[in-house]
């Protein structure tokens, strides 16, 4: 008697493709729909249809202005997630691999995520000055935490058996690190960092309201200032894009790395 393949077939990943993009597509479209609808009995200054809203985006885009914008938030998005990720990867690594440094800092580590982002903004304009180090820094102080833990998760969770066995090869700690230890543990990092990034979004967006800069934080503050609820609502999309981007990016890269 022939045993039955349990193993997905080309047709049934096609589905589970097919399903994968449509059902999304489709949770989109219905939940425009009922925006508009909704918008259509709500005043515009409160609500803006989905509709007018294309429009509004599609002119802001010919015209430059919110790109520029969006250029600068990314810039201080990205370099605050590239300092958080420098401190965070090495930080991560000593915490897995040494008893005395998780437990000498891993309680001030949690204390800190007590503290708000926001409060700390007064103390970096005091350190850093205005512009665009001092939102930098704040974003990297977002991206920070979620990459310690990630970090600090796949290298202690990585099979001993597999370490053990390394080290009787021969393997010295640099090549357990490079060639067994960061492979393994690559997925959890990288998990870490995807969800850093998107969160560098909040931390420019944040400082821009508090530190004075030039991006998309400034540009919603012009919005509420003329009560332009149509334009703070473009603006959030474009915010809302940058963080998908960073997390596409970042998933592409895992996906990448992994095959």
């Amino acid at each position: 008697m022939s045993r039955r393949s349990t193993q997905p077939g080309p047709a049934d990943a096609a589905d589970l493709v097919g399903s994968s993009v449509l059902a999304p597509l489709a949770a989109g479209a219905a939940g425009l729909l009922l925006w508009e609808i909704v918008a259509g009995l709500t005043p515009s200054r409160l609500l803006p249809a989905p509709s007018a809203l294309a429009t509004r985006l599609a002119t802001e885009i010919s015209e430059g202005d919110i790109l520029r914008y969006a250029a600068t938030t990314a810039s201080e998005s990205l370099l605050g997630g590239l300092i958080g990720l420098a401190v965070a990867l090495p930080l991560g690594y000593l915490l897995a691999r040494s008893r005395l440094a998780s437990a000498a800092l891993g309680p001030y580590l949690a204390a800190t995520q007590a503290i708000p982002a926001v409060a700390l903004a007064p103390l970096i304009v005091l350190w850093f000055g205005y512009g665009l180090l001092p939102i930098a820094m704040l974003c990297a102080l977002l991206v920070f935490f979620p990459i310690v833990v990630n970090t600090t998760l796949g290298l202690t969770t990585l099979d001993e058996e597999v370490l053990g066995a390394a080290r009787l090869d021969g393997a010295g700690r640099w090549r357990l690190l490079l060639h067994i230890e960061a492979p393994l543990a690559l997925p959890a990092v990288l998990a870490g960092v995807r969800n850093g990034f998107v969160l560098s979004i909040t931390g420019a967006v944040v400082g821009e309201f508090v530190m004075g800069g030039q991006g998309l934080g400034l540009l919603l503050s012009v919005y509420r200032d003329r009560s332009d609820t149509t334009g703070m609502f473009a603006t959030l999309i474009v915010l809302a894009a940058g963080a998908v981007g960073f997390y596409v990016l970042v998933r592409a890269w895992e996906r990448k790395v992994r095959w």
